[in-house]
Parts: C-alpha cells; structure tokens; sequence
C-alpha cells in the first residue's frame, strides 16, 4: 500500500502524457451538445472519486449530477429515461456487474457514456462509448490508492476539458510534482491520536468532503477504525452527540469558501473535549497536520488525500495489523 500510494504522481504524469486529444474531443461535444442529465455510477472508493468530479462538474459548469443507486437498472430493471444524459462510470477493475450492466443501458438508449477505468480491457472498457484509461499500472494493495489519485485527477481532466479552462488545465498538469512533495509531509503526530482510536469522525465541506469519505473508508480497511464521514455543516445535526472528551476527529480545511467554517468548527470541538486533528496548508496556525497545496483549490483534495495515505499505512502498522491483507476483503468486488 505504502509502495503504491507513494508511486501515485509517477503515475498522475503517465496519464497526463496519454488520451489529450480524446479528452479535448470529448469536452467539445459536451459544450457543443451539453447533456440533459448528468449521473456517476462507482462503488466505494471510485464512488469517493465520483464525488469530487461531481463537485468539480456542478461548482464549475453549473450542470447537477446524482450519484445512480445502480439496483434501478441491475435489480430493479426500471425504464429509466436516459436519452442525451450524460453518465461517467469510475473502477478500477472495470469488472463489477453492477457497474456495467448500467453503463450498457446508458449507451444502448441514448445516453453518452464515460468510462474512467484503469483496465483499458475490461468489460466497463468495452461497454463505454469514451473509455479513459486511468493509466495506474497494476494495483497489487487491495486498499486502493494510486488508482483512486488517478481517478481523481481523470475526473478532473474530464471538467477543465469540459469547461476548456487553460489555467485550470494547466494546474493539472503541475499534479506530478505537487504529489510527490505530499508524500514528504510529516503527518507522524498523527498517530498518537489514531493508534490508541476505536472510532472516529473525518470532517470536510464542499470540494473537500470526497477525501473524508475516502479518509474514513481507509480507517476501516487497513485501521479497523469505525470511521464515519460527515460534512462540516452535518456535525451539529446530530454527530454532536458522539463526541466527549478525548473523541478523535480528523477535519480536512482545504483551501476554498467552506475553509473559514471548518477551521473554526475544529475549535469549538477542541473546546468540547474532542481530540483534533486539523489538516490545513502552512499558512493556518490552528493546524496539526501540514496540507500541500496546488495551483487552484479545486485541485487541493488530490494533494491531501496523497498525505494521508502515507499516515494510514503506517498507522496500520503501528497498530499491528498489514495493510497489504485487509481482513474479509478482496481486491475485484462483484455485485449486482
């Protein structure tokens, strides 16, 4: 796992070299015919990187998009009406029946379909009218990590070509160097919180709240920490009640309008006893664990969660279990 997560820029730059002009073809279309809906359809962690690409497509183009509860087409079979949508299916594996069989629904009743997938090969490949390869190389660890980064970052090539926004195309390209300065970071300090944790809440907003989804899914797959992630503005809907004194959070208060709101969040949960970790870039003082930052805050999320995967590996360590052999999980999921 450590291995992998650390490779992830190596990887972000092979993607980057590859697919450009499909990109482009496609971002035209979009703007030439822009789709009456938009859905993603993913499972855990690729459904963490859908999240930030729906953010990036709903802040910067204006257009909603849902997540699919993918049982409407796999279980249900209902005639769901899909002409000029748009649905962009993210994996890994590209194996998993109940990401296919939607994405063959889409294309086969007139919807334009985006596969983001890294085997190139695999059914999702083939059953996607664009297919763009994610470019990871073979993932050994069954905790995903590079292919989530790439994921991400292809979600994010699929908006700035949408968009055709050079500036912010440009900082994608800038992605390589940023993350592997992430993975220098020192996020040890850490694990004097986390070793000792049973349970804990991971915190963000907005731009920022895929990479708590994420954070809190790894706590469970190589941690065996009940983790949960809410939004910052969830907390004091009914979360508050967890919390007493020593309670461990981890805030991610990456740059952007929701930053203010959490920084200001992980000090009243100081002040009611909870055991904080704030993750912010340098030039927040309240922090405990430095974040890298980027050429534009929408791109700040890929630097954070490639911090935090280099924590979480050790910290499955130190808790004397092998992130490489999550127990009762595998690396393909096939569901329906």
């Amino acid at each position: 796992m450590l291995k992998e997560a650390c490779s992830s820029g190596e990887f972000v730059a092979a993607q980057l070299g590859h697919d450009r002009e499909r990109f482009i073809e496609l971002g035209k279309q979009l703007r030439a015919t822009p789709p009456s809906s938009v859905v993603t359809i993913a499972r855990g962690s690729s459904d963490h990187a859908a999240n930030y690409a729906a953010y990036l497509m709903m802040a910067r183009l204006g257009h909603i998009v849902a997540s699919l509860p993918m049982s409407l087409v796999t279980l249900n079979k209902s005639p769901l009406l899909v002409k000029n949508a748009l649905a962009i299916a993210i994996s890994q594996s590209g194996q998993s029946p109940d990401v296919v069989e939607p994405i063959r629904y889409f294309s086969e009743h007139g919807a334009t379909t985006v596969a983001l997938v890294n085997d190139a090969s695999s059914p999702l490949a083939q059953s996607a009218q664009w297919t763009m390869p994610l470019h990871a190389g073979p993932e050994l660890s069954v905790a995903a990590t590079k292919s989530f980064i790439t994921s991400l970052v292809a979600g994010a090539r699929l908006a700035g070509h949408w968009q055709n926004d050079p500036a912010f195309l440009a900082g994608i390209e800038e992605l390589p160097q940023v993350l592997h300065a992430a993975t220098q970071l020192d996020w040890s300090n850490a694990l004097d919180v986390l070793v000792p944790a049973q349970r804990i809440m991971v915190v963000g907003r907005g731009i920022s709240f895929s990479v708590a989804l994420e954070s809190a899914l790894k706590f469970k797959e190589t941690s065996v920490i009940q983790a949960e992630a809410f939004s910052g503005a969830e907390i004091k809907h009914g979360p508050m009640a967890l919390i007493d004194d020593g309670y461990p959070l981890l805030i991610f208060a990456t740059r952007g309008p929701a930053q203010a709101g959490l920084i200001a969040l992980a000090e009243e949960m100081r002040g009611r006893g909870a055991n904080v970790l704030l993750a912010a870039p340098a030039d927040v003082k309240e922090r405990n664990l430095t974040l890298a930052t980027t050429a534009t805050p929408d791109l700040d999320p890929i630097a954070a969660i490639q911090s935090f995967y280099v924590m979480a590996a050790h910290l499955s360590v130190a808790r004397g279990l092998d992130p490489d052999k999550p127990r009762h999980l595998s690396k393909v999921t096939k569901t329906n």
